[in-house]
């Protein structure tokens, strides 16, 4: 099934942002040395991705599904790029997330401290901020972390997936304050020559770079 893009939806893909994880809180995640040694490999890993790309595809809980490109260049720039028939984009230039849509003719602008994906893009991820880690579990190949934004800027939590021997994050699963479900997978997700500055760019009449 063709998904047919929400904002929503489309902002799903903003939650990749929340890996910023913090050590486990023992409230939540029962403490151990091996739980702590996966949190901590996957910390190390993410915060090495300075520039990516890879192809993605999220789907929601009904099986509508949407496909597209993405870059990450940290610090502070990130595109999600549908492919058509969504006609949403979505580019961080550093300061502002912005979400377009050139068959509506819309054009949103948010500063980027006021999303989770601010965490992700910050030039060192951060320890002593971020996600409390509520679950951490093993998978024949891989592993996947559980958290919660410690901060109160989303609700919900996120499950982010992990293959094991090279690590690889392969995507993640949100489930959002009104416990509706968004899954992302990863498709080849590699490290890139920094892209121009152009491609997290976009203005009112340009939604291209």
């Amino acid at each position: 099934m063709v998904f047919t893009l929400t904002r929503r939806a489309a902002l799903s893909a903003l939650t990749i942002a929340m890996p910023a994880f913090g050590p486990a809180q023992p409230a939540l995640a029962a403490p151990s040395a091996a739980n702590d040694a996966l949190i901590a490999r996957a910390i190390a890993y993410l915060d090495g991705l300075s520039s990516v790309e890879g192809r993605f595809t999220q789907a929601d809980a009904k099986g509508a599904v949407a496909t597209g490109m993405l870059w990450l260049a940290r610090p502070g720039r990130a595109r999600f790029q549908y492919d058509p028939p969504s006609s949403y984009l979505i580019t961080c230039d550093g300061t502002t997330v912005i979400v377009s849509d050139s068959r509506l003719k819309t054009f949103q602008r948010y500063p980027l401290n006021s999303t989770p994906l601010a965490i992700f893009l910050a030039q060192h991820i951060r320890l002593d901020r971020g996600a409390h880690v509520t679950r951490v579990d093993r998978s024949p190949g891989g592993f996947s972390i559980t958290a919660r934004d410690s901060r109160g800027l989303a609700q919900g939590e996120i499950t982010l997936y992990f293959l094991d021997a090279p690590i690889r994050l392969t995507g993640w699963v949100v489930i959002d304050a009104e416990a509706r479900m968004t899954r992302v997978t990863l498709e080849s997700l590699k490290p890139v020559t920094t892209p121009a500055a152009s491609l997290f760019i976009q203005r009112p009449d340009v939604t291209e770079p």
